[in-house]
């Protein structure tokens, strides 16, 4: 007798949970069945794989198209194959994948509040701490309100601090005839450049050898360049699979040797500022000091891990963009003279000498040659979003793509900007070939997105397309022509993509360089 009233209060209370829990998923089905009635949502096509419970087939398919550097590729053409916005689940999680402009423009604007990027915080938070690409809400709001002044045009238009990388980038390249990858080149510079912008200490990697170059800085450049990659690894993985399965302790140590270098710069900052004041932190170092992005950024709070976090943010994005965009283009120029000749010629009024802020923002044909990469090759070619809360995309629903589409909370919603910029709808039957000429008419909208858009566009995209710019106009101005070495090594010759947070070129940019 003594046994059956704990027993009874056991089977009362699973009787109560069971209840509860179909109460709330009849009330959970009912409201979404409205929202689907209310608004005309018809499913969108599925990609064909076999394993629909988890999609197990399809995870090992994408890993291994990703290293044969074919992912992208790939992706291209599922679009043209299934639709312009098709469903998948991968592992526990539904997806939903589109290139249709309305649909990412409801994303990233018109439903901002909507979508989230909870998912990033497992892959690369580690690195980049909670900064402004790895926070929602408020405190992504305020970490966006703290970086913006630091964007302004007086600081895009100095651009007198690029010069003296560009004559280090002068010097690392080789004049006699031989093979040089420009793609390493440029990442170093950019790296260089924007260490010197943010800290305010440049790594200098490109005049490092084995007799030059500090310890700090050397481990610094390859523990970043190893963290970041592994970044990629485990956005890729997912955040399940990262959180219980990956494991890597270099990967750690990099991370701790990123964190190290950064510290040093903020501590010092951090401790001026409560010294002397936050006015006089501008000052800091004299009345003709470059600019610092830390100094500036410390005005506003002391907060040391908040410092670190924001100014990893900013470089990772900072540094891999301009970088990615350079090596990109060149091997579309070495590849063309016809384009390099144009080139020269649009600069020669110049003599010869770097052009100013202004000169340099009138150079239309070295404008539409960076789109036209931007284009092709989006350094960021895809990206996603997380919603927060049941809703709905325009378009992409029934069997042919027109009717809205119900996305479920939960639900990962990628955009693929690679294969948009590659519609024919939108660019034409050449699409598909590096045509820089297309934009002396082209006016795109949301079709057009090699910097995001909607309250996340990126801050930094003047100061990378300015600094891309004027690396692209010297070169011109420093040598006479571009050979493509792209076939050396057994290859064809043709660009294969290199996927990490960015998107580069496989092969490098393998190129010789002739005196003018």
């Amino acid at each position: 007798m003594s046994l059956l009233k704990p027993l009874n209060v056991l089977l009362a209370a699973a009787a109560l949970f069971i209840t509860v829990q179909l109460y709330q998923r009849l009330t959970l089905h009912l409201a979404r069945r409205k929202i689907i009635r209310e608004h005309g949502c018809k499913p969108p096509p599925r990609l064909p794989y076999k394993d629909r419970l988890f999609g197990l087939d399809l995870m090992r398919l994408n890993f291994s198209l990703a290293k044969e550097h074919k992912l992208m590729e790939s992706f291209y053409k599922r679009f043209q194959d299934v639709g312009n916005t098709m469903a998948a689940q991968l592992f526990t999680t539904p997806t939903l994948s589109t290139i249709e402009p309305e649909n990412i423009k409801t994303v990233l604007s018109l439903k901002f509040k909507d979508y989230g990027i909870v998912s990033r915080q497992i892959s690369i938070g580690p690195l980049l701490g909670e900064g402004i690409f790895t926070t929602d809400g408020e405190q992504w709001a305020h970490s966006r309100q703290l970086i913006r002044p630091n964007f302004t045009r007086d600081q895009v238009a100095d651009i007198g601090a690029f010069e003296k990388h560009v004559q280090d980038l002068f010097k690392a390249i080789p004049r006699d005839g031989s093979t040089v990858d420009l793609q390493e080149l440029f990442f170093r510079l950019t790296i260089d450049s924007a260490t010197e912008f943010l800290f305010g200490h440049s790594v200098d990697s490109l005049k490092m050898t084995s007799d030059k170059g500090g310890p700090d800085e050397k481990n610094f450049t390859w523990a970043f360049n190893y963290a970041q990659d592994k970044c990629a690894t485990k956005f890729r993985m997912g955040s399940f699979l990262t959180k219980y399965f990956y494991r890597d302790e270099t990967d750690s140590q990099a991370i701790k040797i990123c964190h190290n270098f950064v510290d040093r710069f903020v501590e010092d900052a951090v401790q001026y500022r409560e010294k002397h004041g936050a006015q006089d932190l501008e000052k800091k170092g004299g009345g003709d000091e470059p600019y610092v992005f830390l100094h500036h950024l410390a005005q506003s709070t002391t907060d040391r891990l908040r410092l670190r976090s924001e100014l990893l943010n900013v470089l990772l994005a900072g540094r891999d963009t301009t970088a990615s965009l350079l090596s990109n283009l060149f091997f579309q120029l070495a590849q063309r003279p016809d384009l390099w000749s144009k080139l020269q010629s649009s600069v020669a009024h110049l003599d010869g000498r770097p052009p100013t802020y202004d000169e340099l923002r009138n150079l239309k044909f070295v404008k539409y040659c960076l789109n036209e990469s931007l284009r092709l090759h989006p350094v960021v070619p895809g990206n996603s979003r997380t919603a927060l809360t049941d809703t709905v995309l325009p378009l992409g629903g029934g069997p042919d793509g027109r009717s809205p589409v119900f996305v479920p909370k939960g639900t990962i919603v990628g955009y693929n900007v690679y294969s948009m910029h590659r519609r024919s709808d939108f660019y034409g039957a050449d699409a598909l070939e590096f045509k820089p000429e297309r934009w002396e008419t082209l006016r795109p909208g949301w079709e057009y997105l090699p910097f995001n858009g909607g309250p996340r566009i990126c801050l930094g995209q003047q100061y990378a397309l300015t600094e891309a710019g004027y690396v692209v106009v010297r070169m011109l101005q420093e040598f006479g022509a571009l050979e493509s070495r792209a076939a050396e090594d057994g290859g064809d010759g043709r660009w294969r993509e290199s996927l990490t947070l960015t998107m580069c070129s496989y092969g490098g940019t393998k190129v010789v360089v002739r005196e003018k």
